[in-house]
């Protein structure tokens, strides 16, 4: 847009009237060091607000370094500074980290809060261990602690995630029960989980609760259903949800449009594909690499190789690159039509116009050649 990025300012406010600004994590050290010269030393507030903003910018060792620092220095931890360590550590991968900062708080006499828990049960869900979050759940209710609608919502993320559908329903049950109202980013989550476990029916059952309850679904819940409709070979079904969508103002993106191409695709009627595309146009959306490899892919496939060569050139005239999928593809059908020597080609433009090839670029060219050229077949294995 002819517009240049300019660094991220992010302001941290002092103990004055002016806020402190950098540009960069640099920035932040110097102000940092500032700090830790003072006498008497600022505050842990201070240092929270300075650490906190590094833990916006990803730093998370960095942060984990700056609190030890400050340890030394005889600035005491409050329950702020010691949820911020968990996080990095959670971020950082060392979930037993932060259960030693967890021991630390209540060894000090420091009272965990919500957050404290939210964020250990966020880490265990996101190492995938779900029944750790689980137990971690029940000894934070168990103790007193009142989850708010972000610890259900992190333990409801990980149970799907896992695809632990029963549980997931039932823990939804479990926050009406106890007086959470799950939101449709809930609910939404859940009818994910369903409708990649082919459990369409329980699926929709629930998006009609959602709607019964005058809960307005958003594009993530149709998306979720109709990828799980498009799965089990329901593709009308799913243009149907598609024209209730337009219908209730719900604006589509490109991804709902990709998820019935490529369903369209998949069951053999490009004709209908090519129809949603220009119902997409007609739309104001515009298709992406997604789109046209999807396209391609069927054409080749399809033994419409010339075509699909077509719809590169049209691609490329949009100002949308082929990349390793759109290569793979075009690869795979010159070798379903026996046409080796345009395979090559192929892969080599691909290296030409610096696109790495993948493990199912040098597994086509492989398959391709063991049909006709073992020795080609061989060099290629070598390369990998």
């Amino acid at each position: 847009m002819g517009l240049s990025k300019k660094p991220m300012s992010m302001p941290v406010r002092g103990k004055g009237k002016r806020d402190h600004r950098f540009d960069n994590v640099d920035h932040a050290l110097s102000l940092f060091n500032k700090m830790i010269e003072k006498y008497p030393k600022p505050s842990i507030v201070e240092f929270n607000k300075l650490l906190g903003a590094i833990v916006k910018m990803k730093h998370y060792a960095i942060v984990v370094s700056k609190y030890r620092q400050i340890e030394l220095l005889g600035v005491s931890h409050n329950v702020y500074s010691m949820n911020i360590l968990i996080n990095c550590f959670c971020q950082l991968g060392r979930i037993d980290f932060g259960f030693s900062v967890l021991g630390k708080m209540l060894k000090l006499g420091v009272e965990p809060s919500a957050v404290t828990f939210s964020t250990l049960i966020n880490g265990l869900c996101n190492r995938s261990k779900i029944s750790e979050a689980f137990c971690m759940f029940d000894e934070m209710t168990e103790k007193g602690y009142q989850p708010n609608l972000i610890v259900y919502s992190t333990v409801l993320k990980g149970l799907s995630k896992t695809g632990n559908t029963d549980r997931a329903v039932r823990f939804l049950r479990l926050m009406e029960g106890r007086g959470y109202e799950p939101n449709i980013v809930a609910y939404s989550t859940v009818i994910d989980c369903l409708c990649k476990n082919g459990l369409l029916k329980e699926a929709l059952d629930l998006f009609s609760e959602v709607k019964v309850k005058g809960i307005r679904p958003n594009i993530i819940t149709y998306n979720c259903l109709i990828h799980g409709m498009c799965n089990l070979g329901q593709q009308e079904e799913a243009t149907r949800l598609l024209n209730e969508m337009v219908d209730n103002n719900i604006s589509i993106n490109i991804d709902t449009y990709n998820i019935l191409i490529d369903a369209l695709c998949k069951e053999g009627t490009i004709s209908k594909a090519v129809e949603t595309i220009d119902m997409m146009r007609k739309q104001g959306i515009e298709p992406n690499v997604v789109t046209y490899n999807t396209l391609v892919d069927a054409h080749c496939k399809d033994g419409m190789v010339f075509e699909a060569e077509d719809i590169i050139d049209a691609m490329i005239k949009r100002g949308i690159e082929p990349d390793v999928v759109t290569y793979n593809a075009l690869i795979n059908g010159h070798f379903l039509q026996n046409e080796m020597d345009k395979a090559r080609r192929v892969f080599n433009l691909m290296i030409e116009k610096r696109c790495e090839p993948d493990i199912v670029t040098y597994s086509t060219m492989i398959n391709g050649y063991c049909k006709g050229d073992i020795e080609e077949a061989v060099k290629l294995f070598q390369a990998m």
